[in-house]
């Protein structure tokens, strides 16, 4: 009884949240594990002179991986609470179109690049920043009648 209980109780936003959160935390350990990581031994802390690429397609540094870990913590505490699941996709969701905007307008070999980026991030910021932003506005009514 209590676990069907507490399904009712779990907005969809929460759900979706908690999903997405997830998904950060995964990506932003994979960073860190040579093999799905190539050129694991090119990883260097910041800027474009990494060369590791998670899944042999997405630039990644060590303050790449560590903001993907901590938008992942983030999610999960804001998870807790519909309106706080709806804030992270919404807010990290306009987050990532930024991130989808920088990605743009500065060159790639320029020390600007400090996350680094690639063309294969731009767009996935793009695909995330639509999509979360996409779900939290979906899943926002009613987040004040649930939990």
């Amino acid at each position: 009884m209590t676990s069907s209980r507490a399904s009712t109780n779990t907005h969809p936003a929460r759900t979706a949240a908690v999903v997405v959160a997830a998904v950060f935390l995964l990506v932003g350990i994979l960073g860190f594990v040579p093999g799905v990581t190539t050129d694991y031994d090119g990883m260097t802390f910041a800027g474009h002179e990494s060369t590791a690429m998670l899944l042999g397609v997405f630039h990644v540094s060590i303050l790449h991986n560590i903001v993907h870990l901590l938008f992942g913590i983030v999610g999960l505490a804001l998870a807790r609470t519909a309106s706080g699941a709806t804030a992270f996709l919404i807010g990290g969701g306009a987050v990532y179109l930024v991130l989808w905007l920088y990605g743009l307008v500065i060159d790639h070999d320029s020390a600007a690049n400090f996350v680094p980026l690639n063309t294969a991030d731009n767009w996935l910021h793009l695909f995330l920043g639509v999509g979360m932003v996409g779900l939290g506005l979906a899943l926002r009514r009613g987040s004040t009648a649930r939990g």
